[in-house]
């Protein structure tokens, strides 16, 4: 692990809110809390426009969120068992990078690993 990288700890199981990010944010990079609050809103804008316009988002050691087109496809109603069609839509899917998953299931990576595939 790299040690100039910090590391927000959130307490167990808490809820990350753009509140706990902007807090984050104003306590580790220093702008003030309204400073905090616009990048955050700036940088959250600018990935929801790039997936609107059908771009993906790749987020470099973190993960890569993308939008998929799905076809229409048959389903059933569980109460009834009627056949009805479920429409064509679009799903935001995300991809985690390898460091993120290593993260997350506790273990090490090799740093040799180049992340760019994820």
């Amino acid at each position: 692990m790299d040690e100039a990288r910090q590391h927000v700890t959130f307490s167990f199981m808490e809820t990350v809110t753009r509140a706990s990010l902007v807090e984050q944010i104003y306590q580790q990079v220093g702008l003030s809390r309204k400073e905090s609050a616009v990048l955050l809103e700036d940088i959250l804008e600018t990935v929801m426009a790039a997936l609107e316009q059908g771009e993906s988002v790749k987020i470099s050691g973190f993960g890569t969120f993308s939008v998929r087109q799905k076809g229409q496809r048959s389903g059933r109603n569980p109460k009834t068992g009627e056949e009805v069609p479920i429409l064509p839509r679009s799903v935001l899917v995300f991809r985690p990078s390898q460091l993120l998953r290593a993260e997350v299931n506790h273990e090490s990576l090799d740093l040799d690993v180049d992340d760019d595939n994820d």
